[in-house]
């Protein structure tokens, strides 16, 4: 007698795309995650990782997919940004590119995401976009936050490297109260505890939505990688 075996679905990461800017005058590239059975649906939400090639490699995907599969969240498609010269692997701009700069938040609202919402079936409206980034993207998250709420609802910090742009406090303090959801996690180990642990204290004294976690690793996939379907749940979660 056949057994029926469950087999989970899982969804689809493209290959690498390729994207002109004008605003940043040179290419980028990305892959996007769509979930299982995105053809019968529409009007997904949508995250964008910077250092996406990192998050790949971390089997970012992989998480997604079991979440979905478990009914634990719901279906997003999510944007890996590889922050490396496309023509030149060995040129990591991410230095630069995440360190609160103008013209890299105008690269995103002006033309990534008019590119995505022209390729996918994703919801064009803020509170269905999130972004997301660890250590330098982490900072970045939460500069896109604060100087684009129209444009993103979700931020997710993790192990943010605030140090690169002290202003940031200054520029959540000073905010009126901004339609944000943001996760903020640290380590706890020679990370960056001592900058979220006061970024925190700015969301506490702001009555901001949020949820803040602390490991006990240092700076690495140990304490990102675990934090991923908490992160999730946290934006997606279907409960």
């Amino acid at each position: 007698m056949l057994s029926l075996i469950h087999l989970q679905a899982v969804g689809a990461v493209s290959d690498n795309k390729l994207i002109s800017s004008t605003i940043l005058g040179y290419d980028l590239q990305y892959r996007v995650y769509t979930p299982p059975n995105y053809d019968s649906l529409s009007d997904l939400p949508v995250i964008y990782f910077t250092d996406g090639q990192w998050y790949l490699n971390a089997g970012t995907h992989r998480v997604l997919d079991q979440l979905i599969e478990a009914g634990e969240m719901s279906p997003v498609v999510a944007v890996f940004v590889d922050n490396r010269d496309p023509h030149d692997l060995k040129n990591d701009r991410r230095n630069f590119q995440l360190l609160g700069y103008d013209n890299y938040l105008d690269f995103y609202r002006e033309e990534l995401i008019h590119s995505i919402e022209e390729q996918y079936r994703v919801s064009n409206k803020q509170e269905d976009r999130g972004i997301m980034g660890l250590s330098f993207g982490g900072l970045n998250a939460a500069y896109f936050g604060v100087k684009a709420s129209e444009t993103f609802h979700y931020v997710g910090m993790q192990s943010p490297a605030l140090q690169g742009a002290p202003e940031i406090y200054d520029l959540y303090t000073q905010a009126k109260e901004l339609p944000l959801k943001l996760f903020l996690s640290t380590g706890s180990v020679n990370d960056t505890e001592n900058q979220a642990r006061r970024l925190k204290g700015v969301l506490e004294f702001k009555k901001y939505e949020f949820k803040y976690m602390e490991v006990d690793e240092g700076h690495n996939w140990k304490n990102w990688g675990p934090l991923l379907d908490d992160a999730f749940i946290y934006f997606f979660g279907t409960k």
